[in-house]
């Protein structure tokens, strides 16, 4: 495909990612269905494209005078990628599938820079949705509008190394042929760094140390939450949300695959993958339970600890996902609050006294991470919070990137404080006998 046919295919995908509210991924696949002779360099192209228009709709849109699906493609090329106005003409000019020629208007536009965001709104500047800008200002503070537009940059792609079968330097070796190196936070993790404008990032699941279980695909960000919930070898863990199992075999590393790890989702079809991927990693100490929540009535009152990775919007993935943040609603939102208190009052129960209730979400929005722990903390006495804060120090010191905390307990990464998805964490002991009691890093 020439210049000017993968614009317009770009153009096509968001308008029915627009119209239609169709799922970016969905509209991509059905876009590749329907146009067969596009090569994986083409799709490569028009995804990119897609996905930077919508990573920042709102900054593009008032920098050409107009949010459409049009504006915000070429802006992106010309604004973002750096190619130039002539040689987008040229291109226009040249290819029959290419888009309209540019107006009047569009071509004032991107030669001059389009309308200075320094005029901007807030919430624009940010490409941060304006229904939601209260509450993520209300949360970031004066940060507000840095992390904003750090959600709307690429994110990396980053692997786990499995220490039940490898090393990281082994995995390094293995991987020598590609642009990788270590996390910046997590010693057992690998980085990809985002590619700029065509650039793609490689496809890391054909390779033999990807089959054979030495590395998982897992954001930094999910790797550190894994970390922070320092189990230990020989404990009891319940992963109540556990969906593919991505934290669980994490755990089950990290417990040098002894102890017990029960997987367990009220949605049977999520846990499809973790058999899989259990085999292939070699984790022994995981055990699928499968819904209903019955299954797990004789775990109840013996976990060591009981992790929650709770269903919420996705606000901190938006950089992998950026049409989800302009999909989402007042009624999601709501839907997700309830749902959130719903499975805490359901995991709590199978927490022993003396264990920990840990609580995660892939949010950055208040209403689904501190506002829930605090208002459990009001219903059930029994629990009291802790700190993460300290087991972050002593697992990732404190001369590296530092995570957000809103109270100084609770634990919030950004992609603009440590450059990973947006997650957060916090951790309730049960009885309050020891605050500390498993989980301080000195008594390991």
């Amino acid at each position: 495909m020439k210049l000017g046919g993968r614009v317009q295919a770009a153009i096509d995908v968001l308008t029915d990612i627009e119209t239609q509210h169709t799922p970016a991924t969905d509209a991509l696949r059905d876009w590749g269905k329907a146009h067969r002779f596009a090569g994986s360099k083409d799709r490569s192209f028009i995804g990119n494209v897609v996905h930077d228009a919508l990573r920042q709709k709102s900054s593009l849109g008032w920098k050409m005078g107009a949010d459409t699906p049009r504006a915000i493609a070429l802006g992106n090329m010309v604004l973002n990628w750096g190619i130039t106005v002539d040689n987008l003409k040229a291109a226009f000019a040249d290819d029959v599938h290419a888009p309209k020629p540019l107006t009047a208007a569009e071509d004032k536009a991107l030669r001059s820079g389009g309308q200075s965001l320094d005029l901007a709104p807030d919430w624009v500047r940010a490409d941060i949705p304006e229904w939601i800008w209260p509450a993520f200002e209300a949360n970031f503070d004066e940060d507000a509008v840095a992390e904003g537009q750090a959600m709307a940059t690429r994110p990396p792609l980053d692997l786990r190394v499995n220490t039940i079968k490898m090393t990281p330097q082994a995995a390094l070796e293995k991987l020598s042929e590609f642009n990788i190196g270590p996390s910046p936070i997590v010693p057992t993790g690998l980085r990809f760094d985002a590619p700029a404008a065509e650039g793609r990032l490689p496809n890391v699941q054909p390779e033999a140390i990807f089959q054979t279980g030495g590395v998982e695909i897992q954001d930094e960000g999910s790797q550190i939450a894994a970390l922070l919930v320092n189990a230990k070898p020989g404990e009891t863990v319940l992963d109540f949300c556990a969906g593919g199992g991505g934290k669980s075999l994490a755990l089950a590393a990290d417990m040098q695959n002894t102890g017990k790890i029960y997987a367990y989702d009220v949605d049977k079809r999520r846990l499809a993958p973790i058999y899989q991927r259990m085999l292939r990693a070699g984790a022994t100490n995981i055990e699928v339970v499968e819904p209903p929540e019955g299954n797990l009535r004789r775990l109840k009152g013996k976990m060591d600890k009981v992790l929650i990775d709770a269903p919420c919007t996705g606000a901190g993935t938006w950089r992998r996902r950026p049409d989800a943040k302009w999909r989402l609603s007042e009624d999601t939102l709501q839907m997700r609050n309830n749902q959130q208190r719903k499975v805490l009052e359901s995991a709590h129960e199978f927490v022993k006294d003396g264990g920990l209730l840990i609580y995660v979400t892939c949010s950055l929005l208040a209403e689904e991470n501190e506002a829930q722990v605090y208002a459990f903390l009001e219903e059930h006495p029994e629990f009291q919070i802790l700190s993460a804060g300290e087991v972050w120090e002593d697992k990732f010191g404190t001369d590296g990137p530092k995570p957000w905390s809103a109270d100084g307990c609770t634990v919030t990464l950004t992609p603009a404080s440590t450059n990973t998805d947006g997650f957060f964490f916090s951790v309730m002991e049960k009885g309050g006998i020891d605050a500390n009691k498993g989980y301080r890093p000195e008594d390991d």
